[in-house]
């Protein structure tokens, strides 16, 4: 019984929180004789007939709607809007690059993607909560350099930014490397499932 009542705890806490809830506080809630994974996957067993699961993003276990769901939201919300935001390629390479290279400038996102990455692209990032100002790079100027935040882990539905796709993966390109590379646009779009538009 100590089980159930542990799940429904965990559960309770989950449901309640609009932010992502932190290993930390749900072992807190439910003890640390408790194995926590082995918790949330029987509590996503009984989930699995539900429109809705729980998932470890940005830190922490949210309740998150099944993706075969996402149509269903839209039209009930009378919007296509609802949801993930939608990124152009631009903002979508310029997020990637951030992603890795972070702390990074705007020039040095130039420099690397080969576009000029307007302070409108880095704006209407900054306004979705997808990134962030971080610490002043040490140049002439000292420039903003820029970092993701937990509102970026949660849109890609990351756990962490170790959970981003292995640089290796984007092959042994330039950009890979930090350098700057023509063909980045085709590495990135193939690590993150993107169409060719």
């Amino acid at each position: 019984m100590r089980w159930r009542e542990w799940m429904g705890r965990a559960e309770a806490a989950i449901f309640v929180s609009a932010t992502p809830v932190a290993r930390e506080k749900l072992a807190r809630l439910v003890g640390d004789a408790c194995r926590l994974d082995a918790l949330i996957a029987d509590i996503n067993d009984e989930l699995k007939a539900r429109p809705y699961e729980i998932v470890f993003v940005a830190g922490g276990y949210q309740f998150r709607t099944r993706p075969r769901h996402a149509e269903t939201l839209r039209a009930l919300a009378g919007t296509k809007d609802a949801g993930p935001p939608s990124f152009t390629r631009l903002e979508m390479l310029a997020l990637s690059a951030i992603a890795y290279q972070q702390p990074v400038t705007r020039a040095e996102l130039s420099r690397l993607l080969g576009h000029d990455i307007s302070r409108d692209i880095l704006g209407r990032l900054k306004s979705l909560g997808v990134i962030a100002p971080g610490p002043r790079a040490p140049q002439p100027g000292t420039p903003i350099a820029w970092v993701t935040t937990a509102r970026f882990l949660e849109v890609f539905a990351l756990g962490s930014l170790r959970d981003l796709p292995d640089l290796e993966t984007l092959g042994s390109s330039p950009a890979a490397r930090g350098e700057p590379d023509d063909d980045i646009e085709a590495a990135l779009d193939d690590a993150f499932g993107l169409d060719d538009e």
